[in-house]
């Protein structure tokens, strides 16, 4: 009898990439109605599903900062219920066809968003209408949904990572910028707001005209129009105009700013600038300039500062894409007794890709992974829908995602050179780290890369941790945002 032979993988060698898979991203029809709203469909029917969701131009950069957090208050208080039905008979209701509404508001939008089967959506749709178009704001539950707003606002003051955040922004921007302060507003800003407050903000921007209603998955264009006409038709009116500003930067030099939190056996760190707007020409090479950097566990920042150093467990860089320029910044956590130096390669890597640029190897294996990763954040109904939310956000064609990849594959190694260059000014950029302030301060200082300034938490916007009172804090709410955006 022969004996089998074994093989086994020659592990030393790293596997090949495979071929990227074909994708194509569902086409989008678009059409609107007598009111103003928006009409964007997209068929999927490899499931009997579909996701309905109302996208406002309603989002947290319209407020001033005392009125900061009242968008997403807003929206969270929706759930409330309508003049009909109680919050949790809504819920109810919306058990019963097994689907429930899920709010997110963001700095540019409010969006209403609920999944079910697809012989479900008109039932589904008259609640979803119901509860926008029709919303009790009942006092009882309004200062439910503001307690929990304080206590998450309580929480991220006492987390060192949502600490850095917060002051991140507030150094990144000036004060006449909306950016600066936290998306869900401060203890200061949402104590006081109560149902009156609440039900102006949605009467004055939960408006048809620049809004719209996308739907996604097993359903037909003409049977979209005609629940849009019998559930929306008399809805009317236009959002009040605002939220118009130039997103300035607070500092035009480098510096670092330490906010001191005695005991931190680690640092926070964030380092960055005021960025670009989603509007930028230099949106696609810029894709890739982040992944080269820190936008992959194979980039620059990940290679140097966790596989050579040891420094971290993970770094990241980002652009948040907003209609305003938003944040361009680099993120990590270490040790204390490393923080100087984490900071020192971070700085290093960043600059040295801006003034040498990507090698065309790094170009090309971006493109790849961005490519290859692509349909991995398209798989259901509710992540096409947030995507062609997206569209109606800023004003994008409907083909945007369908030609996604094309131009991904179009960027050239100059694009990416000259985006890099063109958009980030690393003398300009600000390193903010949450930590001892004792143990961190002196190093820091040694590396002669600006002035250094020891702030504490109560100096930044928003006040210090305690502000808010005792019996404010309860409930377990969950920190409001966007959907995270496409790589």
């Amino acid at each position: 009898m022969s004996v089998p032979v074994l093989s086994f993988p020659d592990r030393s060698v790293a596997p090949r990439p495979g071929t990227v898979r074909p994708f194509e991203f569902p086409p989008v029809v678009s059409s609107s109605i007598p009111n103003g709203l928006g009409l964007k469909v997209a068929r999927m029917n490899r499931l009997p599903l579909v996701t309905v969701s109302v996208v406002l131009n309603a989002g947290e950069a319209l407020l001033p900062d005392a009125t900061g957090g009242l968008a997403v208050l807003t929206g969270q208080a929706l759930e409330g219920g309508s003049n009909r039905l109680t919050g949790p008979e809504l819920a109810e209701a919306l058990e019963d066809i097994g689907t429930g509404l899920s709010v997110h508001t963001g700095w540019d939008s409010t969006t209403i968003s609920l999944t079910c089967l697809a012989e479900r959506m008109e039932e589904a749709v008259a609640l979803l209408a119901e509860d926008l178009l029709q919303p009790a704001f009942p006092p009882k539950e309004v200062s439910r949904f503001r307690n929990q707003r304080l206590a998450a606002i309580h929480q991220r003051r006492m987390d060192p990572g949502s600490l850095a955040e917060d002051a991140a922004a507030h150094f990144f921007f000036s004060d006449h910028v909306p950016y600066h302060r936290p998306l869900a507003g401060t203890a200061e800003s949402v104590g006081g707001m109560g149902p009156e407050e609440v039900r102006a903000f949605a009467n004055t921007h939960f408006r048809p005209a620049g809004a719209g209603l996308v739907v996604v998955g097993d359903v037909e264009v003409s049977e979209v129009e005609e629940l849009a006409r019998s559930y929306f038709g008399d809805w009317n009116g236009a959002p009040a105009v605002g939220g118009g500003f130039e997103a300035a930067p607070r500092f035009r030099e480098r510096r670092i700013l330490v906010v001191d939190r005695p005991g931190s056996v680690q640092s926070e760190i964030r380092i960055g600038q005021v960025g670009v707007p989603r509007s930028t020409p230099h949106f696609f090479p810029l894709q890739l300039f982040n992944t080269v950097l820190g936008g992959a566990f194979t980039s620059r920042l990940m290679l140097n500062l966790r596989e050579e150093q040891g420094f971290t467990y993970g770094i990241r860089s980002r652009f948040a894409f907003r209609r305003s320029a938003g944040p361009f910044h680099v993120s990590t956590a270490v040790a204390t007794e490393v923080t100087a130096p984490a900071v020192s390669h971070a700085l290093a890597e960043v600059e040295g890709l801006i003034e040498g640029g990507p090698t065309q190897q790094e170009v090309e294996r971006a493109r790849d992974f961005i490519v290859g990763v692509f349909p991995l954040h398209l798989e259901t109904t509710g992540q096409v829908a947030a995507r062609i939310g997206e569209l109606l956000v800023y004003d994008l064609p409907d083909d945007f995602f369908a030609t996604y990849r094309d131009q991904i594959r179009s960027v050239q190694l100059q694009d990416v050179l000259r985006a890099g260059q063109e958009v980030l000014r690393p003398r300009e950029m600000v390193i903010v780290v949450v930590g001892e302030a004792d143990a961190i301060r002196g190093p820091l200082e040694e590396l002669g890369v600006g002035p250094v300034e020891v702030v504490l938490p109560q100096d930044l916007v928003g006040g210090p941790a305690g502000t808010v009172p005792s019996e404010d804090l309860h409930g377990g709410p969950a920190e409001a945002g966007s959907p995270p955006p496409v790589p």
